[in-house]
């Protein structure tokens, strides 16, 4: 009886660090990774503000081309939205909430299923030697302790995402013009 109530004692205080320490993660996220490619920023600029253009270079499309999309709103303007059902990426959603013509494409991503939300941007830097492309995303993880210990993960979570669809952005701005 006594080794059961140690176990039951020692369980909750295992419970009780956990959360506590879970509150003293940090409540929002940030990820980014970077590529130079050798096009001008208008060439690279027209292939992120086309959402419908993203199946092109966008590693989430490959994994699963059964993948259901549909668009609504302006084309290639604030408010463009696309809407997806995969089985095996998730549902969502991405609206453009902001544009820098040539510079930057800002938008909001939202995950219904795991009720999470993000915004995501990819800026646009003119170099000698092309265009710097950074694509980020970050977000508010709030008070869920789930969240937070999930946000310590999610540069290994997505970073490898970016990385490969931002080499994959780098051969289609490459070897394409608008």
């Amino acid at each position: 009886m006594v080794l059961l109530k140690r176990l039951i004692i020692g369980f909750a205080v295992l419970i009780a660090a956990v959360y506590l320490i879970g509150l003293m993660l940090p409540s929002s996220f940030h990820v980014q990774r970077s590529v130079v490619i050798n096009a001008e920023p208008e060439d690279i600029y027209s292939h992120l503000v086309d959402l419908r253009r993203w199946q092109q270079w966008g590693v989430w499309f490959k994994r699963d081309p059964n993948m259901a999309l549909t668009y609504s709103g302006p084309d290639r303007a604030v408010g463009m939205r696309s809407e997806w059902l995969s089985e095996t990426e998730g549902n969502g959603a991405m609206e453009i909430i902001e544009l820098e013509h040539n510079k930057r494409v800002v938008y909001d991503l939202v995950f219904p299923d795991m009720d999470m939300s993000s915004t995501g941007e990819l800026i646009l830097e003119p170099l000698d030697d092309g265009t710097k492309v950074t694509w980020m995303d970050y977000g508010d993880l709030g008070d869920s302790v789930t969240f937070r210990y999930f946000g310590l993960f999610m540069d290994k979570f997505i970073g490898p995402d970016f990385e490969d669809g931002l080499a994959n952005l780098k051969i289609v701005a490459e070897n394409t013009t608008s």
